[in-house]
């Protein structure tokens, strides 16, 4: 079912309705969109994220491209989120001092030990903070 917006996607730019986007109908929808894409950019693009190197972009491989996006946009959304427990040290890591400031922010009150046990919970390499790769593996 998440497929039908992407299908609705490619049927915009898919201009011959082969199924499949190619360089040249790249070019041209994003120059109707008010864009600018020279078509070796066009070509660049499409032969990057090609999975079976027929030269045309395909549902699956605009699937993928949607995907990994989506993944960036979670990423950068997950650094701001440690960035705001790290905006007081800013040493890289959130501390229990942090995660205690952090919570009362958020009206929940703890004590500093309370967080030191938090962060234990996810602190992979037991060094008593968590780093931005530890706060990503909890927030999954």
């Amino acid at each position: 079912m998440r497929n039908a917006g992407f299908e609705r996607v490619i049927k915009y730019f898919d201009e011959d309705g082969d199924g499949k986007i190619s360089p040249s109908e790249l070019r041209n929808r994003v120059g109707m969109m008010g864009g600018e894409l020279l078509f070796k950019e066009a070509e660049m693009a499409i032969e990057e994220l090609d999975s079976d190197c027929d030269g045309l972009l395909s549902l699956d491989d605009f699937v993928v491209l949607m995907e990994a996006a989506g993944e960036e946009e979670k990423l950068k959304d997950l650094r701001e989120a440690f960035e705001m427990y790290n905006d007081i040290e800013m040493c890289g890591f959130i501390t229990p001092k942090s995660l205690k400031r952090m919570l009362g922010k958020l009206g929940e009150s703890k004590s500093v030990e309370e967080c030191r046990v938090m962060i234990g919970h996810f602190d992979l390499n037991g060094d008593g903070v968590l780093s931005f790769e530890e706060f990503r593996i909890m927030m999954q």
